[in-house]
């Protein structure tokens, strides 16, 4: 199904498998679920691979507020759909009602699909992926990783591997690589995928997002 957009696009997948096609990627089941990062959230903390300190699908701006006091500001509210729209920065928790009626209209407007989740606001944090092959009997392999943290309004401008920032952390790529792997294995994937992760300069690193299709 190639790279872009329509190769994550779990109805394409489905309509596939219906007519009796292989689609050459994971099950539509595995693209809805990773491609939910609510529902990614909750799959990565089940396989043992940190993620963010946050919270699930916020449900009001009311719950906003009241979640951003509990993680402790800066927090970002992100949208499920995500792809670099229906994010906001919220610095104070009072502001976080505010923050998250706009996150949620620009992410209905967006994808179609308004809801939000919120996570701890990272920095300094650098952005690393990790591409990731699997088979359909549970073998597992990675294939590098590149740092992406040069970008312009959330979208990726230079990648950059192996990622520098790494090396000053002995043991830290393997671990980062054996989190991707565990992943991908512990959701049945079958086909290339790529684990994003967040890495700070203490040498912890996040769960951050799955793209389902090859980068």
């Amino acid at each position: 199904p190639g790279y872009g957009f329509f190769s994550e696009n779990s109805h394409f997948a489905r309509e596939c498998k219906e007519c009796g096609l292989v689609f050459v990627g994971p099950s539509p089941e595995v693209i809805e679920r990773m491609g939910d990062k609510d529902a990614a959230r909750r799959t990565a903390r089940g396989a043992g691979v940190p993620i963010v300190p946050g919270c699930d699908l916020l449900a009001s701006a009311e719950e906003a507020e009241a979640e951003a006091e509990r993680i402790g500001c800066p927090v970002l509210i992100k949208a499920r759909s995500g792809g670099g729209r229906g994010i906001r920065k919220v610095e104070r928790p009072e502001d976080a009602g505010r923050a998250f009626t706009e996150a949620h209209a620009e992410a209905e407007a967006a994808f179609g699909d308004g809801e939000c989740y919120m996570e701890k606001f990272v920095s300094p944090a650098h952005h690393v992926e990790v591409q990731v092959l699997a088979d359909a009997h549970g073998n597992v392999v990675s294939l590098g990783e590149r740092e992406c943290s040069v970008q312009r309004r959330n979208q990726k401008l230079i990648e950059e591997s192996p990622a520098p920032c790494l090396d000053a952390h002995p043991g830290v790529r393997e671990r980062m690589h054996k989190a991707a792997r565990d992943l991908t294995r512990a959701t049945g994937y079958v086909g290339v995928g790529t684990i994003e992760f967040l890495f700070a300069d203490d040498g912890s690193f996040y769960f951050m997002e799955m793209n389902t299709r090859l980068q």
